[in-house]
């Protein structure tokens, strides 16, 4: 791998070191969390970085998480508003112009292919809605590293038992890593690759799903006296597997709330 690529090397292979069932959430989560303070930080002064938040702006979960952080809230108005101003620039002028006019039945079968200009700005707006320099940057980081998880599985001593090592990827991440693999490996190491992740993590789909099933008997009384085996955790592994949600309030990788509950209760 080349020198410069070995930056990329740290922080997946801590990743792959937790006890956490998906790093790439971890990774994800991670980098989200350093953008979030860097353009919070002194780069939003750079004429640079200015420039692509103008453009780019950021997804509406992102606008919430640099509002929420309260890191510096002066630096998050003047990016606001310098945005905003780039907003008027770039669309006032089309809001003016765009006029609703319903087509008669012949203009609509002559002219079927024209889009009306209430219908283009629509189209223009939503994309500056949907648009985010926070997600550009981790999607780019996020295929960087994924490059790293594909070099170092075939080439790396250990990392492919660190790989499968009580690994359960969440549905986001696991597609994540099968859709790419086309991009980055090639013959026989992208069919080991792929049958080798698939096999694993069907293997502890069937093993989570039998964790939850347990934890809902333990609601039952008939299986009161029974030991909950490795199913107190089971609801929020099942939902950061679902959902590639890696802390969830109250529960973490910890133990269910409910659960706890329900056997202090027993104890009583």
């Amino acid at each position: 791998m080349p020198a410069k690529e070995k930056i990329y090397t740290i922080p997946v292979n801590d990743a792959f070191q937790s006890p956490h069932p998906c790093p790439l959430c971890d990774l994800y989560a991670d980098l989200e969390a350093s953008l979030i303070e860097y353009y919070l930080g002194p780069a939003l002064m750079e004429s640079d970085v200015r420039q692509s938040t103008n453009q780019h702006g950021f997804c509406s979960e992102h606008w919430a998480m640099l509002y929420n952080s309260q890191l510096n809230r002066l630096g998050l108005g003047l990016t606001i508003h310098t945005h905003l101003n780039e907003l008027r620039a770039s669309l006032g002028q089309s809001l003016q112009k765009a006029k609703f006019e319903e087509a008669g039945f012949m203009q609509r079968l002559f002219k079927k292919n024209d889009q009306p200009e209430e219908q283009n700005v629509a189209a223009q707006i939503k994309q500056k809605a949907d648009d985010c320099v926070i997600c550009r940057r981790l999607d780019q980081t996020m295929e960087r590293y994924l490059d790293v998880i594909y070099y170092q599985y075939f080439e790396v001593p250990g990392f492919k038992d660190e790989f499968h090592d009580n690994k359960l990827y969440c549905l986001k991440h696991l597609a994540f890593m099968l859709e790419n693999v086309p991009n980055y490996l090639r013959g026989e190491r992208a069919k080991t690759f792929t049958e080798e992740l698939i096999k694993d993590q069907l293997e502890r789909w069937e093993t989570l799903a039998s964790d939850v099933e347990w934890f809902t008997k333990k609601f039952d009384y008939r299986y009161k006296n029974e030991p909950w085996k490795n199913s107190k955790d089971s609801i929020p592994r099942a939902i950061n597997f679902l959902g590639s949600s890696p802390q969830l309030e109250g529960t973490g990788f910890g133990k269910v709330r409910d659960a706890e509950e329900m056997e202090a209760n027993d104890e009583r």
